[in-house]
């Protein structure tokens, strides 16, 4: 009897929410607890309505395992938002309209605003008061970022006259809580999710297959390649750069490069696998986007939900390249700058929007100078030399996104440009063999042709059940050997 009362307080314990151990798709209590899920949702594919409430059900409990009781926050936007769309469908009046609009905006901004940038706002005005800031850390809720924006998108689309809003309250708290997407995204339009949600659950041979070699890049990328590199050597090399020559923080910079790569498309690649295992389809959101040849293309490439989200509600919202040329620079200036200070309260993240957004100002001025054409794309040497430029730019970038303090940025750079010492390279190379072909494998991947890919996705789509159960079995056993002991959550 004792021994019983201990499991189910052990149960419980797992099932709870950890602030030291939030669930993620490549940790295991997540991997038993979706065998559960699809269980259950495969009995319900006849019930749209339970099977949209059990899914939501379970959203909301993958956000209480990954933030605790804020997912309040997330029954918040959704509820307020819902409400708000309903109203201004059935308004006439523009004003009134953009009234009900910017309320939605309040709210949405309100929330991240606080729950993000607080501190920063606080610690700005601090130091121009010579005072020690009155708030130092507010509680992030995961994913906060991803789900008001996608929420945002929703009432913008319904303010312009792009979507009809949906009558029920269930099917707008499924769509913005759907957990494969829910705390990192991709974000997902409404007007490419909604028609999906009381369509008849069809998964397909090709579906099935195809979510199932996503879910193993994924866990490929985050867990091979991103975990290893950055607890062997990247996280290393960051935490005090003056301790290693300049060949060696170059080499962590490419492994940093390589590292936010794998981390971010691995989750991308098991949420829309994770999808279409339930019947449902996302848009690619990383696209080889280290092959670019310039930084316009990169971003083409590079989290295509989040660009293209800015492109649609922030870029053409500022007057896009209707307003002449000048404007059109400031314009991009403004939307990447924006976009660093979305991805984290920090000058560190507005030093690396301004950047990107000079760069894509100053490559429009050259398309233009030289008379390029829009979406043409260079070839031969020119390509190539574009390739290395880019990645090496963004590169560059990177090294302000991930220290926390200019010092260390600094301190790194100047590490790179005045303490070389390349003679050290054999004894890297030899004393992180491991980690060095971890990169060598993970950039070849990566620069592979599309065409690879798409043979291998075929060639797991052709396996029986059995052949996929065992390539996933396969992966785990690898991933059980290599990871480290305590979770690595997504970047």
């Amino acid at each position: 009897m004792f021994h019983f009362n201990f499991d189910i307080e052990k149960l419980v314990q797992v099932l709870s929410y950890d602030p030291c151990s939030p669930m993620i798709f490549s940790s295991g209590v997540f991997l038993w607890l979706f065998l559960v899920f699809i269980t259950i949702y495969t009995l319900l594919h006849r019930k749209d309505t339970m099977r949209i409430l059990f899914v939501t059900a379970f959203s909301y409990y993958f956000y209480y395992k990954s933030s605790g009781t804020y997912f309040f926050l997330l029954a918040l936007v959704t509820v307020n938002d819902f409400f708000t769309a309903g109203l201004m469908a059935g308004t006439q009046g523009k004003i009134k309209r953009k009234m009900l609009l910017c309320w939605s905006l309040l709210v949405n901004l309100g929330l991240l605003s606080y729950f993000k940038y607080t501190g920063f706002l606080s610690g700005i005005v601090a130091s121009l008061m010579g005072r020690e800031p009155w708030v130092y850390q507010i509680f992030l809720p995961v994913g906060i970022s991803f789900f008001t924006f996608q929420s945002m998108g929703y009432t913008i689309d319904v303010y312009r006259g792009q979507i009809v809003p949906l009558k029920r309250l269930l099917d707008y708290a499924f769509y913005v809580s759907f957990f494969p997407q829910l705390v990192a995204g991709p974000i997902v339009r409404a007007r490419d999710f909604i028609p999906q949600i009381r369509k008849p659950l069809f998964v397909s041979r090709e579906m099935f297959g195809r979510g199932v070699f996503l879910i193993l890049c994924g866990l490929f990328k985050k867990v091979i390649i991103s975990d290893y590199i950055s607890i062997n050597f990247v996280e290393r090399i960051f935490v005090n750069p003056t301790l290693y020559s300049g060949v060696e923080n170059l080499m962590g910079v490419y492994g940093y490069a390589l590292q936010i790569y794998c981390d971010f498309s691995g989750y991308s690649d098991m949420a829309i696998g994770l999808a279409l295992l339930l019947g449902f389809h996302f848009n690619i959101n990383f696209d080889s986007p280290y092959q670019s040849a310039s930084i316009t293309e990169f971003w083409r490439r590079w989290h295509i939900s989040l660009s293209s989200w800015l492109k649609d509600y922030l870029y053409i919202s500022l007057g896009g390249n209707r307003k002449g040329r000048f404007r059109q620079y400031i314009n991009l200036f403004i939307t990447m700058l924006l976009g660093g200070l979305w991805h984290g309260a920090s000058w560190n993240f507005v030093v690396w929007g301004a950047l990107h957004g000079t760069a894509l100002a100053c490559h429009k001025m050259w398309m233009e100078v030289t008379g390029r054409e829009k979406g043409e794309k260079s070839s031969g040497i020119r390509r190539v030399g574009g390739t290395i430029l880019t990645f090496h730019f963004v590169c560059f970038c990177w090294i302000f996104f991930r220290n926390t303090e200019f010092s260390g940025s600094m301190d790194m750079i100047r590490q790179i440009f005045t303490n070389f010492h390349p003679e050290l390279f054999p004894q890297l190379v030899t004393g992180y063999w491991k980690v060095m072909l971890s990169m060598v494998l993970g950039f070849l991947l990566h620069l592979a042709p599309s065409l690879w890919e798409q043979k291998a996705g075929k060639a797991v789509i052709s396996l029986p059940l059995a052949g996929k159960a065992l390539l996933l079995v396969a992966l785990i056993y690898v991933m059980i050997q290599i990871k480290s002991s305590e979770i690595q959550p997504f970047i």
